[in-house]
């Protein structure tokens, strides 16, 4: 079963995004904060990780940024999930390696859409 890391400080959002990916077959785990999604990740070596971007702490970008570039998590696709919907924070995102980039809210068919995309 596929297994998805949602990283997000909010408990509504999580909650929202826990239902959708459940009802769809996936298995999911969640970090409320970049440093914890960091932890998470290497630990579990999830199939794709949900990044927000507006966490207290390490931001969405700089964990984003951390797990793409180290060894053990490079190969996790990560979509940012996020209320930023300016094109320089999506540039931005896919810089830091995001493999896709959503604003919220996320459709439930557009997430499952983009989730099978990444992971290709």
């Amino acid at each position: 079963m596929t297994t998805v890391l949602i990283v997000d400080d909010s408990p509504t959002e999580t909650h929202r995004l826990t239902q959708m990916l459940e009802k769809g077959g996936y298995t999911v785990i969640t970090a409320e904060n970049g440093e914890a999604g960091i932890v998470e990740a290497k630990q579990h070596n999830p199939d794709v990780i949900l990044m927000d971007i507006v966490m207290p702490g390490l931001n969405g970008f700089q964990a984003t940024r951390q797990l793409s570039k180290a060894s053990q998590t490079s190969d996790i696709p990560i979509i940012i999930v996020t209320t930023k919907d300016q094109e320089t924070d999506r540039v931005w995102g896919l810089r830091q390696g995001a493999k896709a980039y959503l604003t919220k809210p996320v459709e439930e068919k557009q997430l499952l859409t983009t989730i099978t995309s990444v992971l290709g």
